[in-house]
C-alpha cells in the first residue's frame, strides 16, 4: 500500500451495503426488524460490523439499502452514526420505493445497487465496495483497494480458504497464479469438479498454507467495482450479483481475488447466530470487540453500570444497564438492560435484553401486575435458547430443546436449528414449561 494516494483513493469511494432479503434464515429475529437490525453481542446490531469496518478503513460515504422492515434500522442508524457537519461523511438508507417510472421493489442484489444507480453516479466516485449486511469479521478495506488498483482490476473479489466440506455450500472461485479469478462454481458437490477447483499448491504456499491442504476459495460476498466496470455489469436485467453477474464478468473482465485469512462468519441461520455470539464467550474468542485499533462502533446509549448480586457467572458477556440477582449464568450473552431475578439458571443463551426499563414505561415493578416484569423471573431454567427483546418471563419457567423437534412453530416461541426462539415482546406466564 506505500505507492497508493489513499486519501485520494478514499474521496472516490463509495461503500454500499447490502440490508438484505427477508431474512427468512433468521426467522423470527427477522419478525420485526431488518436482517442488519439484529441485535448482535448484547449491544450491536449486525449492520455495525460492516460500518465499523468502512469508517476503521477511512470510507465515511456509505448507503445500506433495505427494503424489509427497515424501521428499526434506520432508527439504529440515526442514533449511531453522526458526523461532522462540515464533513463529506454520511451513513444512510436508501430503502426500496416505488417511483413514476419505476414500480417494483429490489429483486435481488443486483437489482437493487441498479436502482440506485444514476443517484451514486451522480457523483465522481471512481471505486464502489459492496458489503454483506449480515456477516461478523473485521477487515481493512484499504487493503483490498490497494490491491485492486495495483493489479488493474476491474473488479476484485474477497475470498476467504475454506475445507472441502464447507466449500460445497458456497461460490467457490478459482484463480491462476497472479490471483486472477477463471472460474466461478456455485455450491460445488461432485468431487472431480471440487478436485479441480482446489486452490493450486503454488498459491496456497504463497499464503503461508501446506501445498497439500485441500483449501478451496469461497466467496465472502464483498465486491471492488471499478466505475465503467460496474455500469456495465448492471446494463442488463441481472437480478444477483453471486448467480448472474460475476459468473458473466468472469468471462470478458479482469476480475481478481483478495484473498482474506482471518475470521469471517456469515450469519445468515439461527444456527450461525447462536454459535457466533456465544463464541464471542470464550477465553479467547475467534473475533475480539476488544481491539482498540479497530473499534466496532454503535447506539451510546449512556446506561449505567451493571448491577450483580450475589450471581454465579462463567463465561459470559453482560453488556450496560443490566441487572442480575442471585442467578447462574454459564457461557451466555446478556444485551443491555436485561432484569435476571434470584434462583434462575441461564445455560447456552443469547438474551437481547431491552429496549427501555419498565419504570421508563411508567410501570411500577412493586405494585400489581397482570403481566410478568421486563427480563426473567426467579427460578427460571433456561438452556439453548435466544431471548429477543422486551421479553417477559415469569416465574418458575423452564426453556429447553430437549426432546423437541429440529423446527417447530409453537405458541409464543419457535425453535430452528435445536434452539428455542423466545420472539420480541412475547410474554411466558410464570410455571410455562416450554
Amino acid at each position: 500500500m506505500s505507492s497508493t494516494n489513499w486519501p485520494a483513493l478514499n474521496e472516490k469511494t463509495l461503500a454500499i451495503i447490502m440490508g438484505g432479503g427477508a431474512g427468512t434464515r433468521l426467522f423470527p429475529l427477522t419478525k420485526e426488524r431488518s436482517k442488519p437490525a439484529v441485535p448482535l453481542a448484547g449491544k450491536y446490531r449486525l449492520v455495525d460490523i460492516p460500518i465499523s469496518n468502512c469508517i476503521n478503513s477511512g470510507l465515511r460515504r456509505i448507503y445500506v439499502l433495505t427494503q424489509f422492515n427497515s424501521a428499526s434500522l434506520h432508527s439504529h442508524i440515526s442514533a449511531s452514526y453522526k458526523f461532522d457537519s462540515f464533513s463529506k461523511s454520511f451513513v444512510e438508507i436508501l430503502a426500496a420505493q416505488q417511483t413514476p417510472n419505476d414500480t417494483s421493489w429490489y429483486q435481488g442484489t443486483a437489482d437493487a445497487v441498479r436502482q440506485n444507480l444514476r443517484d451514486f453516479l451522480q457523483h465522481p466516485y471512481e471505486y464502489f465496495v459492496i458489503l454483506s449486511g449480515d456477516q461478523l469479521y473485521r477487515m481493512d478495506f484499504r487493503q483490498v483497494l490497494a490491491k485492486h488498483v495495483e493489479s488493474g482490476a476491474e473488479l476484485t473479489i474477497a475470498t476467504i480458504p475454506v475445507a472441502r466440506e464447507a466449500a460445497t455450500e458456497f461460490g467457490i472461485m478459482h484463480t491462476d497464479s497472479s490471483r486472477r479469478i477463471i472460474r466461478f462454481v456455485e455450491k460445488p458437490k461432485d468431487p472431480a469438479l471440487l478436485d479441480e477447483l482446489r486452490i493450486p499448491g503454488e498459491l496456497l504456499k504463497a499464503l503461508g498454507q501446506p501445498e497439500t491442504a485441500d483449501l478451496y476459495q469461497a466467496s465472502m460476498g464483498i465486491y471492488v467495482f471499478n466505475r465503467s466496470a460496474l455500469i456495465k455489469a448492471l446494463d442488463n436485467q441481472h437480478v444477483d450479483f453471486g448467480k448472474h453477474v460475476i459468473p458473466e464478468m468472469i468471462q470478458g473482465h479482469r476480475v481478481m481475488a483478495h484473498i482474506f485469512q482471518g475470521y469471517w462468519e456469515d450469519i445468515g441461520t439461527i444456527r450461525s447466530f447462536f454459535d457466533a455470539n456465544l463464541n464471542l464467550t470464550n477465553p479467547v474468542p475467534d473475533f475480539s470487540f476488544f481491539d482498540a485499533a479497530a473499534p466496532i462502533y454503535t447506539n451510546p446509549r449512556f446506561l449505567p453500570g451493571s448491577k450483580v448480586n450475589g450471581a454465579t457467572v462463567r463465561q459470559a458477556i453482560i453488556s450496560d444497564g443490566c441487572i442480575i440477582d442471585g442467578a447462574q449464568i454459564e457461557r451466555a450473552v446478556i444485551g443491555i438492560r436485561s432484569y435476571i431475578k434470584g434462583g434462575t439458571t441461564i445455560r447456552n443463551c443469547v438474551m437481547m435484553g431491552a429496549d427501555y426499563y419498565d419504570a421508563d414505561q411508567g410501570v411500577s415493578q412493586s405494585g400489581p401486575r397482570n403481566v410478568p416484569d421486563l427480563g426473567i423471573g426467579r427460578d427460571c431454567v433456561i438452556d439453548h435458547a435466544i431471548i429477543d427483546k422486551n421479553a417477559r418471563i415469569g416465574d418458575g419457567v423452564v426453556i429447553t430443546p430437549e426432546g423437541k423437534p429440529e423446527h417447530f412453530d409453537g405458541p409464543n416461541y419457535f425453535i430452528r436449528d435445536g434452539i428455542v426462539i423466545i420472539p420480541k415482546n412475547a410474554v411466558i406466564e410464570s410455571g410455562t414449561r416450554i
